[in-house]
């Protein structure tokens, strides 16, 4: 048994706090404010403390009303959402997806409309995280898109999403004219990207050079270290793919293109628990995804 005050009178908390008005939040409710009034003295009651403010004409949430709302605010939008999924027609379904931020941002997300208007009955629910996921105990994510590695674990198929090129981006800004690949690589700025798997260590010993010792600005998303070479703070070592749009925009170049050896190799993975591989929405998603990333 969950020790919960009664659902009916958080639901009231939730319109008055949110609306600041006794009287509009028992309009919206179809209530009549002496019943608003009733129940929230009941739940100031139960939690031995004071949740408005009384002012003339409105009222205002305190300190502890205002922690309320924001929990509730979530709860009740989540509520929300699950109701309306219930109630979707049965031809159309819902995806739940789990993506690593930089690759939803960079990559999922651009892509994204184009699956929506080819699929219109899908409909994608996206959350993020940085950690890649076990499916076997996140049951409600259908797909789980990871950097780094996957969890391998009895049951769920993992799907390297291809190979990438790990390679120095930088603004053309940063460049003067003539300006030597090797000369900008020892003088400018490098900014670290320090989750990745391939680090600036790693990309001058390939190239036979030796890293300059000083110190380097650092950021713990890719999507951060792509926008930060972009303004020019410096040169980025990262994924082509994740810098695809600043490099067909202009705003990123692929320093000493040609001269330079990329380190080449998967960085995300796809994961599906292995029962679902053919229901529909999983199956077309996978797919699509598939095909669009090896076109790019």
């Amino acid at each position: 048994m969950r020790r919960l005050p009664n659902l009916a009178r958080l639901r009231v908390f939730e319109a008055a706090a949110r609306l600041e008005s006794f009287t509009l939040a028992a309009d919206e409710l179809h209530l009549t404010q002496s019943a608003v009034s009733h129940q929230i003295r009941d739940l100031e009651d139960y939690f031995g403390r004071k949740l408005f403010v009384r002012r003339n004409r409105r009222v205002e949430p305190t300190a502890q009303g205002r922690r309320l709302l924001q929990g509730l605010s979530r709860v009740f939008d989540a509520l929300e959402a699950a109701c309306a999924e219930v109630a979707l027609p049965d031809h159309d379904q819902i995806l739940a997806l789990h993506c690593a931020p930089s690759f939803a941002v960079k990559v999922l997300g651009p892509l994204l409309p184009q699956f929506m208007k080819a699929h219109p009955h899908i409909t994608i629910r996206l959350t993020t995280g940085a950690d890649p996921m076990d499916l076997n105990l996140a049951r409600e994510v259908d797909i789980a898109i990871s950097y780094g590695s996957a969890r391998e674990v009895p049951g769920v198929l993992v799907q390297a999403l291809g190979d990438e090129d790990i390679v120095p981006l930088i603004s053309p800004t940063l460049l003067s004219d003539g300006q030597d690949a090797l000369d900008a690589l020892l003088n400018l700025p490098l900014i670290d990207s320090p989750l990745s798997q391939v680090g600036w260590s790693d990309w001058f010993e390939r190239n036979g050079l030796t890293l300059p010792q000083r110190p380097r600005p650092s950021f713990d998303r890719a999507a951060l270290v792509i926008s930060a070479a972009a303004d020019g703070m410096g040169i980025a070592l990262e994924s082509a793919r994740l810098a695809e749009r600043e490099l067909r925009r202009g705003e990123l170049v692929v320093l000493g293109d040609g001269r330079f050896e990329p380190v080449r190799l998967p960085m995300h993975y796809l994961s599906v628990r292995t029962p679902e591989i053919k229901t529909e929405r999983v199956r077309v998603f996978s797919d699509w995804l598939q095909a669009r990333l090896a076109a790019s």
